[in-house]
């Protein structure tokens, strides 16, 4: 197995480089597609990392993955699936993208939302609206109600 390779991005300027040992592959039965293979054939895979321990992230970058990822991490491990192909093969190299992927996004800063004001035109419509329920709901009094 070769070492992950993610391309540069937000975060990770010149890109980050997993290394293989650092990665862990787990082959087991697939339940997808395969006909009488999938009984036969261990090509569902898991690729794990442990965040913590790998030595492809600075501090800044481990810490912003690691918040990121929480409700995906089991303790500081983040584990990919893959079992949408026939082949371990195909499988294997889904994972590894899939994989290099979330830890692209998990290490990019969080782009703060620039506050904007409603346009006229919305305004103007929430106002219309605003109206036409305030007529609605009159329409439904009692004759006799006073005002």
């Amino acid at each position: 197995m070769d070492d992950l390779l993610i391309a540069p991005g937000p975060g990770a300027p010149q890109g980050l480089r997993i290394p293989a040992g650092e990665l862990t592959e787990q082959f087991s039965r697939s339940s997808g597609p395969g006909g009488q293979g999938v009984n036969t054939t261990d090509s569902r895979v898991q690729l794990s990392v442990d965040l913590a321990t790998t030595t492809a992230f600075t501090d800044a970058q481990r810490r912003r993955a690691l918040t990121e990822l929480a409700p995906r991490l089991d303790g500081t491990v983040l584990t990919i699936t893959a079992s949408e192909d026939r082949a371990q093969r195909r499988n294997r190299v889904a994972a590894r993208e899939r994989l290099a992927d979330v830890l692209r996004e998990s290490v990019a800063p969080a782009v703060p939302r620039r506050p904007t004001r409603p346009t006229a035109g919305s305004r103007r419509r929430r106002l219309e609206a605003k109206t036409r329920r305030a007529e609605v709901k009159k329409a439904r009094r009692t004759p006799g109600d006073a005002e």
